[in-house]
């Protein structure tokens, strides 16, 4: 009998994310503590877990170095440990931690049920951490059915019962198609190869001739379908603006980010590590869903009277420029985009938290006349995240975009960007739209507190939107070295 290899380090992350679910669950069993318990065994497991991200950062840096790249595949072949499984475990712990901040209100408003929201949000993390770090195919889906599970009943978890309940039923309807897709498109993968694990898939494809692929392109394509809706990109974003609109808003931001991370480092590692030899086929395939996504998130976005339903159809936009980068083969430009993009999400889901309440569903963007007036800090903070998800210059998010739309250039799709940027200018105004309310619109209603765990959170995403576009230079150099296996 062959022992299987263990690399205990290489999933120690997860680890310690679902021993802090765990424990978090069992100390308000046995002791019913303070919230602040919860939330320091919480914030304890998310820093030893990026403790021990940094620590597999130095490993796998060693490894190239040395040349023992064989040392990044742990669990005999299911586990990596590359820089860009790195970077987007460090990333997806960036946004637990401050999407946790960001909902703490919601959370203490829960009352007793409160660790069951910490837990979920830590079990959501550990399952899409286990899924950007997976060669496996069979358990990238398993990561992937961990953190979508744990989505689905944070969807549901807000008081206003109707619209929370409607959000969590589509979600969990939909999002159960997509998986069952997902599976369905890996089983054809397997017929067609012979193969579950993405490197042997790149191995099978580059020294074998396949006369007939057809199993394996449809595999290929439902695939794409399967993270397609994962990343809410168009046409399979239907149910994105009913879950933002409806779940807690606490919460959303940390929901929408995660599942984006998740999603395109699966999708990058997939098509552009192991299936890069049918690149010609699904090429035009990701090119016309970045495309639509683009062009329908940004004009849908337009005739949106809420901020949330709005946000929603930015994601499909944004869907679609990161799609962009995918089509490039740039997996820095995609990685770079996914850390900005994530906090800035995070960010302006934390204003409408604190504009529409915690558990609200619903922002009207009536909601923010004068809010210039009544909170010069929200405002000001929202209007530096609007625009850095804008593209403007000087923000991180034109370096996000300017990165995907280069790399798209040199593969010859110039059509694409030229929508992109078309999209861009679209998308320009709807943002515009939101800080004209914000600063050119009086008001006379009451003066909005902003709470100390809102204030760090607004603060990190307004001074990386800066900091990031002024001096990329460090986050883009750790993007490069993200490099995949």
């Amino acid at each position: 009998m062959i022992t299987p290899e263990i690399s205990w380090i290489a999933i120690f992350p997860e680890l310690l994310l679902a021993l802090g679910a765990a424990g978090v669950l069992l100390v308000e069993v046995q002791w019913k503590p303070d919230k602040s318990v919860l939330g320091t065994i919480a914030a304890g497991s998310v820093v030893f877990a990026a403790a021990f991200t940094v620590l597999q950062w130095v490993d796998a840096s060693d490894a190239v170095e040395a040349g023992a790249v064989g040392d990044l595949v742990a669990f005999s072949g299911m586990v990596l440990m590359d820089g860009m499984a790195i970077f987007g475990r460090f990333v997806i712990l960036a946004v637990t931690g401050f999407g946790i901040m960001a909902g703490w209100r919601y959370i203490e408003s829960l009352g007793r049920r409160s660790a069951e929201a910490i837990a979920l949000v830590l079990l959501a993390s550990a399952g899409f951490s286990i899924m950007v770090a997976s060669n496996n195919l069979v358990m990238m889906f398993l990561g992937l059915e961990v953190g979508s599970i744990a989505l689905y009943v944070l969807a549901g978890m807000s008081r206003e019962r109707v619209r929370s309940d409607e959000a969590a039923i589509k979600y969990f309807l939909l999002g159960s198609f997509a998986s069952a897709v997902f599976i369905y498109g890996v089983a054809l993968l397997y017929a067609g190869t012979g193969q579950f694990e993405v490197l042997a898939i790149r191995q099978f494809l580059s020294d074998t001739l396949l006369l007939s692929p057809a199993v394996a392109l449809i595999g290929t394509a439902l695939v794409i379908v399967g993270l397609g809706f994962k990343v809410s990109a168009a046409p399979f974003h239907s149910w994105a603006p009913d879950v933002y609109q409806g779940a807690p808003s606490g919460l959303v931001g940390y929901m929408a980010a995660i599942a984006k991370i998740a999603g395109f480092v699966a999708i990058a590692r997939i098509l552009l590590t192991g299936l890069s030899e049918f690149e010609l086929n699904w090429l035009p395939i990701v090119a016309g869903i970045a495309a639509l996504s683009m062009l329908l998130g940004s004009m849908v976005a337009l005739v949106q009277g809420d901020v949330r339903r709005m946000l929603a159809y930015s994601g499909v936009a944004h869907a679609g420029f990161i799609m962009t980068g995918v089509v490039g083969a740039s997996t820095s430009g995609i990685l770079f985009y996914l850390a900005v993009y994530a906090l800035q999400l995070v960010g302006a889901f934390a204003v409408v938290s604190a504009v529409s309440g915690p558990a609200n569903a619903g922002s009207e963007i009536d909601d923010y006349r004068g809010l210039s007036t009544r909170s010069p800090m929200l405002a000001l903070s929202f209007a530096v995240i609007l625009l850095g998800m804008a593209g403007l210059p000087l923000t991180s998010g034109f370096i996000a975009k300017f990165g995907v739309f280069a790399s798209a250039w040199s593969t010859g799709y110039e059509w694409l960007v030229i929508v992109a940027v078309l999209a861009s200018v679209i998308a320009f105004a709807f943002y515009l739209r939101i800080i004209v309310v914000m600063f050119m619109t009086d008001d006379e209603g009451d003066d909005l507190p902003v709470p100390g765990t809102l204030r760090w959170v607004l603060g990190v995403a307004v001074v990386t939107t800066i900091v990031w576009g002024v001096l990329p230079g460090s986050l883009l150099r750790a993007a490069t070295d993200a490099l995949p296996l």
